[in-house]
């Protein structure tokens, strides 16, 4: 089960960006990478697409990060905080299932 995932918030704790928060767009578990919304912003030079349509231009667009310049934030602090997990035995279909829970180690709370 992944610690990070799409649409947590999270907040950067090295790089040039440091101390950012944005929600994570989306999570590149292969290179161990997310894209976080406003964090670590680059500028590219597209060209024009006449058969799309698109103009070339300069873009500003989100690049990925790696996943352990991040953590996630405890919705109760508002301070990042390490993930752990709670197993929890949840009835459905009328069988007993085991389901693990993210939760933050710092206050204890479900995120």
């Amino acid at each position: 089960m992944a610690k990070i995932k799409s649409g947590d918030l999270v907040q950067v704790i090295s790089g040039a960006d440091k101390g950012k928060q944005g929600k994570v767009l989306h999570v590149f578990p292969s290179t161990q990478r997310v894209l976080v919304e406003n964090v670590r912003v680059i500028t590219k030079h597209t060209k024009a697409n006449p058969t799309s349509g698109e103009g070339g231009g300069i873009v500003k667009t989100e690049a990925p990060i790696h996943i352990s310049n991040v953590a996630i934030v405890d919705p109760e602090t508002g301070k990042p905080t390490r993930v752990g997990f709670r197993e929890e035995t949840v009835e459905r279909d009328g069988r007993q299932r085991t389901v693990r829970v993210r939760v933050s180690k710092s206050s204890g709370k479900d995120l």
